[in-house]
């Protein structure tokens, strides 16, 4: 690491200021997925260092609501800058916490700081309203004030962006905030804490509680029950967030949900298929396919299917090297855990069983441990697993369609609706195809879509609220009525 890099590289939890180890004393290892070596240990969390991190939050809460947004602002200016000064040894942490190739890191540690950017301006843009008087007699002003506390929830495969965006937004509308990063990612969490003390963050504002999975239901727990807590933003599983929505039922806390998706990549006969290959191959290899916008599902018209099919299956064995993210030249790192590793086989042995064709690619790399082949599969139907679950690793499903509506009505029969692309140069088939896409988001000829200025969630099953875009704002605030009447005018 850099000169910085002992600065950042933290192995305690941070809470009301203070970096301290878990109550219990007890610690849990951090290791590299590309080898399996241990990077660090921190702080194996519970309910009672939960709470006591609610309590930090509930108190610094009663100064932090009331900051001007200007100053605000300047607080998260500052730690904008910061974290930019410091972007190679974030990115170096990244991917050694969490494999992804260091290009990519480096790509997320600017990504996600530009979060922290845009949200120093928001803070100075959250208006209320002056409405037009019903009588001569009254007034009416709504302003939009913070919630309160609110709980961080984050996945690891962005570990950096994903919570940024988050407490980016939550510190602009005035909220304080108790942060759980993934048990695989710790520590770049615990760096964007260093560098936020740095910017003289007060003590309470900004917590980030460690554990491992073991203590991750209890904390989650602890955090969607507590009376103290305002509100919850997760990212994750489908399955995990049902869960959280009913746990913070018995509050009525405010809730956003950012959760699985199946995302559907549509070609039609009318796309130029390099530029389709391009989108293709930006929105499913990126972090090894361990996004929830990856594309899960290729959709490729009959008449252009065998051209696309090999066109991409090239252009995957040209462009893919595999590899420690650390290493010169590498842009496929290995999936994140155990686990990711047991999903991907498991899908693609159902598929094959069931009858798809492995084009290229199907089983683990040549490098063992965590590395899986890059892999193009074909004769997908509805009834493999692949065609119904997220995949989240690098494994292309090449389906073909004969008409629009068939793509349409395919792309759509899913629960989930994060995400969705289609590449297409007929002008009227291009507005038909995105207004009937079932998803929040909608990438048209175009493979890479998430971007600070937009807002990003989903619909159906893949959650609620959005992120980023000056709608991000509106999952940490609520809006006040206030009237004022005996006015004569």
């Amino acid at each position: 690491m850099g000169s910085r890099g002992a600065c950042i590289f933290k192995h305690q939890a941070y809470i009301n200021g203070k970096w301290l180890n878990a109550l219990s004393g007890k610690k849990f290892p951090v290791s590299n997925p590309a080898n399996g070596l241990k990077i660090g240990e921190v702080p194996d969390m519970n309910k009672e260092d939960t709470l006591h991190a609610i309590a930090a939050a509930k108190e610094s809460f009663k100064e932090w609501q009331n900051v001007p947004a200007k100053e605000r602002s300047k607080y998260l200016r500052k730690w904008f800058e910061l974290i930019d000064k410091s972007s190679e040894d974030i990115a170096k942490l990244m991917t050694a916490e969490n494999g992804k190739p260091l290009i990519e890191a480096k790509a997320e540690v600017a990504y996600g700081a530009g979060y922290i950017e845009w949200f120093a301006e928001e803070a100075k843009r959250i208006y209320g309203e002056v409405a037009p008087r019903p009588s001569n007699t009254r007034e009416m002003v709504f302003f939009r004030e913070p919630i309160g506390v609110v709980g961080l929830i984050t996945p690891w495969n962005f570990p950096m962006a994903m919570l940024t965006r988050k407490a980016a937004a939550a510190l602009a509308a005035g909220c304080t905030c108790v942060a759980r990063p993934a048990e695989d990612t710790p520590l770049t969490a615990l760096a964007l804490a260093a560098l936020a003390e740095e910017a003289g963050l007060p003590k309470g504002v900004f917590n980030v509680v460690t554990s491992s999975a073991h203590h991750a239901a209890e904390i989650g727990k602890a955090l969607c029950e507590s009376e103290d807590v305002a509100g919850i933003s997760f990212t994750g599983s489908t399955a995990v967030g049902k869960i959280l929505y009913q746990q913070c039922a018995g509050t009525v806390k405010r809730l956003a949900l950012e959760l699985g998706g199946n995302a559907p990549f549509m070609v039609f006969d009318s796309a130029d298929i390099e530029k389709a290959v391009e989108g293709a191959m930006a929105s499913k290899f990126r972090n090894s396919g361990q996004t929830c916008v990856a594309s899960n599902r290729i959709l490729v018209q009959e008449t252009v299917f065998d051209e696309f099919v090999k066109a991409l299956s090239k252009r995957i064995e040209k462009m893919l090297v595999v590899g420690d993210g650390l290493d010169c030249g590498v842009n496929q790192g290995p999936l994140a855990n155990e686990k990711q590793l047991v999903k991907v086989e498991s899908l693609v042995k159902d598929a094959v069983n069931k009858g798809a064709k492995v084009v290229i690619g199907g089983k683990q790399h040549k490098l063992g441990g965590l590395f899986y082949e890059p892999t193009v599969l074909t004769n997908i139907d509805e009834q493999m697993e692949c065609f119904n679950e997220e995949i989240f690793g690098p494994v292309c499903l090449c389906i073909r369609f004969k008409t629009e509506a068939d793509a349409i009505e395919m792309a759509n029969n899913t629960r989930r609706g994060l995400a969705g692309y289609f590449f297409s140069n007929d002008y009227q088939q291009i507005w038909r195809v995105a207004r009937k896409l079932q998803t929040g988001i909608v990438g048209v000829n175009e493979g890479i879509i998430s971007s600070v200025e937009a807002p990003f969630g989903g619909i159906k099953e893949s959650g609620f609220g959005r992120e980023g875009s000056h709608h991000g704002i509106d999952e940490y605030t609520h809006v006040k009525y206030v009237t004022f009447g005996g006015l004569n005018y």
